[in-house]
């Protein structure tokens, strides 16, 4: 991708699953990167594989002190920050029904607030210097309806709609878009679905698989460089064709 070589870009999420792949991704293509993610040990592990990170802040988005701390690292680290990918996020399997109060507080508090700590925090960093660019992860799930997720669903339809209103007020110095990728197989998808529920849902999906964190990673990639200068406000769909169809499709 053209511009992204020394680009300084911090990863939420950066030490399992999609960030993970996107922190390779990203150093692949000669970009600085500092990971962020809540599990101390997890990000001892990606550095241990990815001695080319530059760091690795241990916080919990959902906590703004910690945020603006993790920031502060990532600043001080890279000297500035030119991308952010907003990509911390958690979900519980349960029916709408189920759902504790605990449980909606925990699921809005990491995906929803945790985001909008994370964005503000670069975006004003961002606009200082004059630019830069914001990508969050949404989903399918904010897109359409989902059973079992209700509350991790209202989180991304949030994420959608927080990214497009950003995008509208932080324009023309920072591009804001979001990736809302379908199944993909990551350890938190694994954990949460039998090898016979994920047949069946490969067998619903088009191309009947779930994505690879790596390939979401590629579109975080393309977004942020500069091959994408036109590119603000909307939000880019990875889900082999799992929601292009009707029930008929099904």
């Amino acid at each position: 991708m053209r511009g992204l070589a020394n680009k300084r870009v911090l990863i939420t999420g950066g030490a399992s699953g999609i960030g993970a792949a996107t922190a390779v991704r990203f150093l692949e293509e000669g970009a600085k990167v500092v990971i962020l993610d809540r599990d101390p040990e997890a990000s001892a592990e990606m550095q241990r594989k990815l001695p080319q990170l530059s760091g690795a802040a241990v916080a919990d988005v959902s906590k703004l002190p910690e945020v603006q701390a993790a920031f502060a690292y990532a600043i001080e680290t890279l000297g500035a920050v030119d991308v952010l990918i907003n990509n911390a996020g958690i979900s519980i399997r349960h029916n709408f029904l189920d759902i504790t109060p605990e449980e909606w507080d925990k699921i809005l508090a990491v995906n929803l607030t945790g985001v909008f700590y994370v964005a503000q925090t670069a975006a004003r960093h961002m606009g200082e210097k004059g630019s830069g660019v914001i990508l969050q992860t949404a989903s399918t799930n904010g897109i359409v309806g989902q059973p079992f997720y209700a509350d991790y669903n209202a989180t991304k339809a949030g994420v959608i709609e927080l990214t497009k209103t950003m995008a509208l007020e932080l324009a023309p110095k920072i591009r804001v878009c979001a990736v809302a990728p379908g199944y993909v197989l990551t350890p938190m998808q694994r954990a949460e679905y039998t090898d016979e529920m994920l047949a069946a849902v490969n067998s619903k999906i088009p191309l009947r698989r779930h994505a690879q964190p790596e390939e979401i990673a590629a579109l975080f990639a393309y977004l942020a460089s500069d091959d994408a200068a036109y590119m603000t406000g909307h939000v880019y769909t990875c889900d082999g064709a799992e929601i292009a169809g009707g029930l008929a499709s099904r």
